[in-house]
């Protein structure tokens, strides 16, 4: 390896080691899409809620009925009362109304529409409650040993589980089997009617070779993200659980994929776990609300949140910099990890 090359590969993990936002890490997972081996892995089995990473289970059970002929993309979805009744963020369809399965399809991933999630589990199964029951076994399946889902959209309701582990095996099942509808993943507006809708991933707007994946949000789970990136032919995926806000998530993922991008070379050769093999981390059984650390207008108290999560990250960070004099604690790690606070979960 060039010099240079090694240079700038030993100060983006420096980097990734200073970085405050990065010090206040809860689960996080990146890896090598090609090969599925771990670049960098903290708490990547500790529970979390998923949010509204679940509509890439959704999403990946409506591609199925598609593939298996049971719908086409020009299938029309209708508006029932629950869909109606659903909280945002949401298209407003009027019950009765009526769009196709491929509009479904993009204000589902794009718009990451509570509405539509329900109109396609309907329309895909005949129930919600049946197209639930196709998502937990399809995640079993896919190895998907810790997660659970109790509806179609994320929003908050006890026993909705994952993993980071999980999100990474399911996000490779949705790309591999499903490479027709990879654009969806990777646009980074939708129109409905007149109405040009954002996507709510930043990097696809600011991150060189950002192709998807989805984001997640709600108090108890803070903000999720997962996130790839192709450069040069090479495709990584990090998947970043529990930020305090939508920044600090672009940021935290934007900091994984450069230093993934940066250390690809040598870590190839030194990482030898893969997404089955990688061992399981510790107090995976534990779950957390980091709701009193959400930055988001709707949590509470916005300043004091922002207080906490300083105070927080100041005080992670002083731990990973303790660990970091004292040496590795492996010789794989890159990162010294750091353990997220016990909170009792609340619901939202």
């Amino acid at each position: 390896m060039p010099l240079r090359t090694l240079g700038l590969s030993i100060l983006a993990a420096l980097a990734l080691v200073m970085s405050p936002v990065y010090a206040a890490a809860s689960p996080t997972l990146l890896f090598d899409f090609e090969n599925r081996k771990v670049l960098y892995a903290e708490d990547a089995d500790r529970l979390w809620y998923p949010a509204s990473l679940t509509k890439i289970m959704t999403a990946y059970v409506a591609f199925e009925a598609i593939k298996q002929g049971k719908l086409t993309l020009e299938s029309k979805l209708v508006s029932s009362e629950t869909a109606a009744k659903a909280p945002p963020s949401k298209i407003g369809l009027p019950i009765g109304a009526e769009i196709s399965l491929e509009l479904g399809l993009r204000s589902l991933i794009i718009k990451s529409a509570n509405d539509i999630a329900i109109m396609i589990a309907e329309g895909v199964a005949g129930s919600e409650q049946a197209f639930i029951e196709r998502m937990n076994a399809t995640a079993q399946r896919l190895g998907m040993a810790r997660t659970h889902f109790v509806n179609p959209n994320g929003l908050p309701v006890e026993g909705q589980v994952t993993t980071a582990r999980d999100l990474a095996k399911l996000t490779m099942a949705v790309l591999n089997d499903f490479p027709e509808h990879a654009h969806y993943w990777a646009t980074p507006y939708v129109r409905i009617g007149k109405a040009r809708l954002r996507s709510h991933n930043s990097l696809l707007r600011t991150f060189d070779g950002a192709d998807g994946v989805k984001t997640g949000f709600i108090c108890d789970s803070g903000f999720n993200i997962v996130a790839s990136a192709t450069r040069a032919g090479r495709k990584l995926v990090a998947i970043v659980l529990g930020s305090a806000s939508a920044k600090d998530r672009g940021i935290r993922a934007e900091n994984l994929l450069d230093h993934g991008f940066l250390t690809l070379g040598w870590k190839q050769l030194l990482a030898s776990q893969t997404l089955d093999s990688l061992p399981v981390s510790t107090k995976s059984s534990e779950i957390v609300s980091i709701r009193d650390e959400v930055t988001g207008w709707s949590c509470g108290n916005r300043t004091a949140a922002r207080r906490r999560a300083r105070l927080r990250r100041a005080r992670l960070l002083s731990n990973k910099l303790n660990r970091v004099r004292k040496g590795p604690a492996t010789a794989q790690a890159t990162v010294p990890p750091t353990k997220a606070p016990v909170l009792p979960a609340v619901k939202n």
